[in-house]
Order: structure tokens, then sequence, then C-alpha cells
């Protein structure tokens, strides 16, 4: 029985993978990544030489068969993203869907081996930009709603709508953006709401930004050149 193994990486330090992330990338028959050079930078950094194709968002159905074709003959697949967990605000949760639809996928735990002829499809869990974000905001997200990168337009209809759903929502941003998407916020929403801005988590660069929206743009606003990757919580 041949197996997908949905792999999360580090999302900055390369020392925040798992153990048993490190054992199933070692013993896989083929690493699919997002960035090829990415993750080879991972693979090299533990001396993992396991071969490496690139699987992304502009990856058809040719290349979705063949990874197919590699599980049905046997052969052990890894699939990451950059960073994180594959599946979220990548194209991972498309290439999991196209194995279920288009194979004997066998629900995990599965039978003994030799008795059900099949692909598995087991997460390796580990970091996350969303669960990292949250565990240090301090807001109260025993319910959030994660909204994945934050829309170029449509702005003001998806923030009436998370109005109304009244829970703390989370998105991806970029740095050239979030300024101006955090202004919107302010004027849709009103009441000055608390917001928490990571940005480049976990790495050497990594900046907190909390308080009012209004504090944390004044805040956003004072940096000479805001870059890097971005994560926002909205109380």
């Amino acid at each position: 029985m041949a197996t997908l193994y949905v792999v999360a990486t580090p999302i900055g330090n390369l020392e925040d993978i798992s153990k048993r992330a490190l054992e199933i990338l070692q013993k896989v028959d083929l690493v699919l990544a997002e960035d090829t050079r990415v993750a080879g930078k991972l693979l090299s950094s533990y001396g993992i030489k396991t071969k490496l194709e690139s699987y992304h968002q502009h990856s058809d159905d040719n290349k979705k068969f063949k990874i197919l074709s590699m599980l049905m003959e046997g052969k052990d697949i890894a699939l990451v993203s950059d960073a994180g967990t594959p599946g979220t605000s990548d194209p991972g949760n498309e290439l999991v869907d196209f194995i279920y639809a288009n194979s004997n996928v066998i629900p995990a735990p599965a039978s003994p081996r030799g008795e059900q002829a099949g692909i598995q499809i087991l997460p390796i869990p580990g970091p996350s930009a969303v669960s990292t974000a949250l565990s240090v905001c301090g807001f109260n997200v025993s319910k959030y709603m994660f909204i994945g990168f934050w829309p170029k337009k449509k702005k003001s209809k998806i923030i009436k709508t998370l109005q109304n759903i009244s829970v703390p929502f989370v998105y991806f941003d970029s740095p050239h953006r979030v300024i101006k998407n955090l202004e919107a916020i302010l004027d849709e929403l009103g009441g000055d709401k608390r917001v928490f801005v990571g940005r480049e988590l976990t790495k050497m660069h990594e900046t907190h930004y909390r308080g009012n929206i209004s504090k944390v743009i004044s805040k956003l606003k004072a940096e000479k050149h805001l870059k890097g990757e971005i994560v926002v919580v909205v109380e």
C-alpha cells in the first residue's frame, strides 16, 4: 500500500521541524514541493537526498495523474509547501482531492497490509502560521475564522460578512498592503478593535505589533522598510 504523506515544514526556523517529519522525508521515494529550491534548502540542511519534484498552483491534471500513477505503483510520496502545513492557502488540497476522486483511498488506520489494495493519505502535523499567531495574540480565540490571504477586491463585502459572524478572524497579508487593509477594517468596523500583527514569525527578524488598530497602523507606518511574511489576527 502506497502512502501520500502531507508533511508540515517550518514557517521560518528550520529547527521547528519534527523528528517524524524528517524520518518521512528521508524514507519516501519522492518529495513534491511547491518550490524545489525552498524544499531543497530544508532537505540539504538535514542531509536528506530524497528526489525532489515540483507541484504548485500551475500544475495541471497531467501532473496529478503522474503522481497518482506513482502512488498506484507502490511509491511513497511526501507533499510539502514552501512553509507550514500543505493544503492551507496552497494547492496541496487540490492534489489530495484529486487522489480521493480518482483512486481507492483506504481510511486510516488502514486494514493490515496486503488485505486491501489502495492508497493511504496521512498527515504529518507541525508548524502553521495561523496557530503560531493565535498562540501569542492573547485574544480569546476559542472560536475563530481563517480567511486565507486578504482579498484584493470586494474588501467591504468580506468585512461586513466577518462583522456579522462576530468571531475573531485571521488572515495572511503582504507588507505592501497590510496598512491599507487595516485602515479599511478600521473604517468599516469602527470601534478601533484590537489586532495582532505577526511579521516574520519564528525568523531572525520576528516582530509582533499588538493593540488597537489605529495604534498598530501607526507602528507599522513608522517602520522604514516593512518586509516579510505577515499574519493578522483581528479580535
